[in-house]
């Protein structure tokens, strides 16, 4: 596999943890694999209402050449490919956790709505 040319300089912690995250659905893959475990492809797309399959393939080649997502394929017909987090993703997403709990205390605080997600409906307290 090619190695990424993102590798820095970096100028602080934080430029090269955005660096890895960066990207509206990178974040929300570490969710939906952190609560859901082992995922197939269209799972993972059923599960992120709005994302793209474009968008979802390339983001899951960025997370995988990463290190933050493993990528299991069967040699099966048809073939199946299962995604899940490494150790370095579970750890992201530890990290993240803080920054989770910031966004659902601002969505209560503001008023907003959530998107249903596996037909679980959320609104505002």
């Amino acid at each position: 596999m090619a190695t990424r040319a993102r590798r820095g300089p970096y100028i602080c912690g934080i430029d090269a943890a955005m660096d890895v995250v960066s990207g509206k659905w990178k974040s929300l893959i570490l969710w939906e694999l952190h609560h859901h475990g082992t995922r197939r492809f269209a799972e993972l797309r059923r599960g992120l209402p709005g994302v793209s399959e474009k968008m979802l393939i390339q983001h899951l080649r960025e997370m995988e050449e990463d290190g933050l997502v493993h990528r299991e394929v069967y040699r099966e017909v048809p073939p199946k490919v299962e995604y899940s987090l490494t150790e370095d993703g579970i750890s992201l997403n530890a990290a993240l956790a803080p920054l989770g709990e910031w966004g659902t205390d601002r969505i209560r605080r503001i008023g907003a709505d959530q998107v249903p997600v596996n037909g679980a409906v959320t609104a505002p307290r």
